[in-house]
Protein backbone atom coordinates (compact mmCIF):
# COMPACT_ATOMS: atom_id res chain seq x y z
CA UNK A 1 0.00 0.00 0.00
CA UNK A 2 1.06 3.71 -0.67
CA UNK A 3 1.43 6.12 1.74
CA UNK A 4 -1.19 7.70 0.62
CA UNK A 5 -3.53 4.63 0.75
CA UNK A 6 -2.61 4.04 4.25
CA UNK A 7 -3.88 7.63 4.96
CA UNK A 8 -6.76 7.84 3.75
CA UNK A 9 -7.31 4.75 5.55
CA UNK A 10 -6.44 6.04 8.76
CA UNK A 11 -8.81 9.34 8.21
CA UNK A 12 -11.44 6.53 7.43
CA UNK A 13 -11.16 4.68 10.37
CA UNK A 14 -11.18 7.80 12.75
CA UNK A 15 -14.21 9.10 11.53
CA UNK A 16 -17.80 7.76 12.35
CA UNK A 17 -20.07 5.80 9.94
CA UNK A 18 -22.43 8.50 9.64
CA UNK A 19 -19.45 10.80 8.01
CA UNK A 20 -18.62 8.45 5.50
CA UNK A 21 -19.86 9.34 2.20
CA UNK A 22 -21.12 6.42 0.64
CA UNK A 23 -23.45 7.64 -2.14
CA UNK A 24 -21.16 6.75 -4.79
CA UNK A 25 -21.36 2.60 -3.53
CA UNK A 26 -25.42 2.11 -3.84
CA UNK A 27 -26.91 -0.48 -0.81
CA UNK A 28 -27.14 -3.70 -1.92
CA UNK A 29 -30.11 -5.47 -0.59
CA UNK A 30 -29.74 -8.39 1.33
CA UNK A 31 -32.89 -11.09 0.36
CA UNK A 32 -32.28 -14.79 1.43
CA UNK A 33 -35.76 -15.52 0.31
CA UNK A 34 -33.89 -17.91 -2.25
CA UNK A 35 -30.94 -18.63 -0.22
CA UNK A 36 -30.31 -22.86 0.92
CA UNK A 37 -28.70 -24.44 3.25
CA UNK A 38 -25.53 -26.93 3.51
CA UNK A 39 -25.27 -26.39 -0.83
CA UNK A 40 -21.84 -25.51 -0.70
CA UNK A 41 -20.97 -27.93 2.32
CA UNK A 42 -18.94 -31.00 1.47
CA UNK A 43 -17.74 -33.50 4.19
CA UNK A 44 -14.57 -34.52 4.21
CA UNK A 45 -14.67 -38.06 2.78
CA UNK A 46 -12.30 -41.21 3.74
CA UNK A 47 -11.50 -43.94 1.89
CA UNK A 48 -11.82 -47.32 3.89
CA UNK A 49 -12.52 -50.85 2.41
CA UNK A 50 -15.73 -52.07 3.97
CA UNK A 51 -16.69 -55.47 3.70
CA UNK A 52 -21.04 -55.37 2.95
CA UNK A 53 -23.15 -58.57 1.95
CA UNK A 54 -23.93 -59.04 -1.47
CA UNK A 55 -27.55 -58.34 -1.62
CA UNK A 56 -26.96 -55.12 0.18
CA UNK A 57 -24.57 -53.68 -2.49
CA UNK A 58 -27.27 -55.03 -5.19
CA UNK A 59 -30.56 -53.46 -3.13
CA UNK A 60 -28.44 -49.93 -3.19
CA UNK A 61 -27.12 -50.49 -6.90
CA UNK A 62 -30.58 -51.11 -8.30
CA UNK A 63 -32.26 -48.49 -6.30
CA UNK A 64 -29.97 -46.49 -7.30
CA UNK A 65 -30.40 -44.04 -10.74
CA UNK A 66 -28.47 -46.51 -13.71
CA UNK A 67 -26.48 -48.23 -10.60
CA UNK A 68 -24.89 -44.70 -10.03
CA UNK A 69 -24.40 -42.92 -6.81
CA UNK A 70 -24.81 -45.97 -5.03
CA UNK A 71 -21.87 -45.33 -2.58
CA UNK A 72 -23.42 -41.93 -2.22
CA UNK A 73 -27.17 -43.75 -1.21
CA UNK A 74 -25.29 -45.74 1.13
CA UNK A 75 -23.52 -42.86 3.25
CA UNK A 76 -27.20 -41.66 3.66
CA UNK A 77 -28.75 -44.52 5.11
CA UNK A 78 -25.73 -44.61 7.60
CA UNK A 79 -26.24 -41.01 7.86
CA UNK A 80 -29.53 -41.57 8.70
CA UNK A 81 -28.98 -44.22 11.02
CA UNK A 82 -26.11 -42.38 13.06
CA UNK A 83 -28.69 -39.04 13.50
CA UNK A 84 -31.84 -41.79 14.80
CA UNK A 85 -29.62 -43.47 17.51
CA UNK A 86 -27.53 -39.82 18.49
CA UNK A 87 -31.43 -38.90 18.88
CA UNK A 88 -32.40 -42.14 20.90
CA UNK A 89 -28.99 -41.80 22.91
CA UNK A 90 -29.44 -38.50 24.12
CA UNK A 91 -32.76 -37.04 23.76
CA UNK A 92 -32.49 -33.11 23.64
CA UNK A 93 -35.54 -31.96 25.56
Amino acid sequence: MTDQQKAELAALAAMSDDEIDTTDIPEVPMDWSKARRGVFYRPVKQQITLRLDADIIDWFKLTASDGKGYQTCINQALREHVQRESARISPTT
